[in-house]
């Protein structure tokens, strides 16, 4: 069974960018850590992930820069979180 999408050319831009986003499997994993177990910060990404804090720092300002993530403060840190609902749609439809 198919299903009519019927979407704005500007739909098709924002879908683009998210699956960019996500078409780095650092980014991808960390949608995926920040789906199951979100809010995090970036230490505590840092030990799920196991690769360099310098690492996880440029892909979260990649993600945030795209508004897949938003972040909060919370005294000294900052912790994240998946907003994008269409990340969100991607990740379910990988069934990750």
């Amino acid at each position: 069974m198919t299903h009519a999408v019927h979407m704005k050319s500007s739909d098709y831009e924002r879908l683009s960018e998210v699956l960019k986003a996500l078409a780095h499997p650092v980014r991808l994993e960390i949608i995926y850590k920040l789906l199951k177990k979100e809010p995090l910060n970036v230490s505590q990404l840092q030990q799920h992930l196991d690769i360099p804090q310098s690492n996880v720092s440029q892909q979260l300002g990649k993600l945030k820069l795209l508004k897949v993530v938003t972040s909060s403060r919370k005294g000294l840190e900052v912790f994240y979180r998946v907003e994008d609902e269409q990340a969100k749609q991607v990740m379910k439809i990988l069934d990750l």
